[in-house]
């Protein structure tokens, strides 16, 4: 017996190995796991690995327990303090009341669903025996046109936070550049940056409104006029953090690999694309968060006031409504707004780390 507990204590060197192995594996996927805010199961995986429990429950602490605790302790005062204020449609809904009506509108979305797929097969069934009948130019068939749902009123902002975003970053980064290589047209674009960059969206909207409304005459039903309304808003106040951000780094880059590139005589484009994005693609990233945060705060903003289609105006009509579960719903929205946030500055930051060599939270 006490020969196997001898041995038992003398340490195993393949399984030493084996055990710094899946721990060098572990310390490279923690990067990939903060990037998409998972970064708490990396404690978890390095004590399943066989690591120090008392080191990894500290940053099991930090990274898990903590925030948890802070959300237990806003939801629990949330609950106790929002029945307390009474307004023109009865209390503040606490957490539960908010869960109930996110649970009722993914209802109404699946029924609104079952009815579109119920008319969708009527016309299947008719045009069928139209076909059958020998009667194929009286087939038709019609889109339905119910009301859009909840999660439809989602989709409808994401991909109009999306085309203006892309808008911004087309416009914000070439300018970016410009501005970052020639003192010249710094010189000149600043003043124009500095007017512009503080003008709200509530100012922009008419101007762009009136502008659409005169120019894009033949809407098309990919592009409606709604939608190019709202992208051109959100593009015009979120390009202007890409842009300061791409002229600094671009500033900011080393004047020796500039001067690099002119003893190699490299043409222009090779030289911004072979040295100056690669240096500025941090701060660069760091432009396109902040841009895509703006444009989607903005966004809501140009839906609520212009009543095109999105959040926005689900916001505004549920306001409007007065009903008793309006304020659920208004809150499950606000709830639905930050998380999305949430996620889209994930996304960018994952792109942040995959093509920089350095990020910055």
């Amino acid at each position: 017996m006490a020969m196997t507990t001898l041995d038992s204590a003398v340490p195993d060197p393949a399984r030493e190995e084996r055990r710094a192995q899946r721990l060098a594996r572990i310390n490279k996927a923690a990067t990939y796991f903060d990037v998409v805010g998972l970064g708490f199961m990396v404690p978890l995986l390095r004590m399943a690995a066989g690591d120090s429990p008392r080191q990894q429950a500290a940053a099991l602490w930090r990274t898990l327990l903590v925030p948890l605790i802070g959300i237990g302790l806003f939801i629990a005062a949330w609950g106790a303090l929002a029945p307390q204020v009474q307004t023109s449609l009865g209390a503040i809904p606490g957490p539960a009341a908010v869960m109930e009506q996110a649970g009722v509108l993914y209802d109404d979305h699946v029924a609104e669903r079952g009815k579109a797929d119920a008319f969708m097969e009527r016309q299947r069934v008719r045009n069928d025996a139209l076909v059958e009948q020998g009667l194929e130019e009286r087939v038709k068939w019609r889109s339905y046109t119910g009301k859009p749902t909840y999660l439809d009123q989602i989709l409808t902002s994401l991909v109009t936070v999306a085309l203006g975003f892309v808008v911004a970053t087309l416009i914000a980064v070439p300018l970016g550049i410009m501005c970052g290589l020639s003192p010249l047209v710094n010189g000149a674009l600043n003043p124009l940056i500095q007017i512009f960059k503080p003008v709200s969206p509530l100012a922009w909207l008419p101007i762009v409104t009136m502008v659409v409304s005169a120019l894009y005459v033949n809407a098309s039903d990919a592009l409606p006029k709604s939608l190019v309304i709202s992208a051109l808003t959100v593009t015009l106040c979120s390009l202007w953090p890409t842009l300061i951000n791409t002229a600094l780094g671009v500033s900011s880059i080393d004047r020796d690999l500039m001067n690099v590139g002119k003893v190699l005589q490299l043409p222009r484009l090779t030289t911004i694309r072979k040295v100056v994005l690669p240096s500025a693609m941090p701060l660069i990233f760091t432009g396109l968060r902040l841009s895509l945060g703006v444009g989607w705060m903005v966004l809501i903003a140009a839906e609520m006031l212009a009543q095109n289609p999105g959040l926005g105006k689900f916001v505004w009509d549920e306001f409007q409504n007065g009903s008793s579960d309006s304020l659920a719903r208004i809150m499950v929205a606000v709830l639905t707004i930050g998380l999305i946030g949430f996620l889209l500055d994930r996304v960018m930051y994952a792109l942040q780390a995959a093509f920089t060599y350095s990020t910055q939270r």
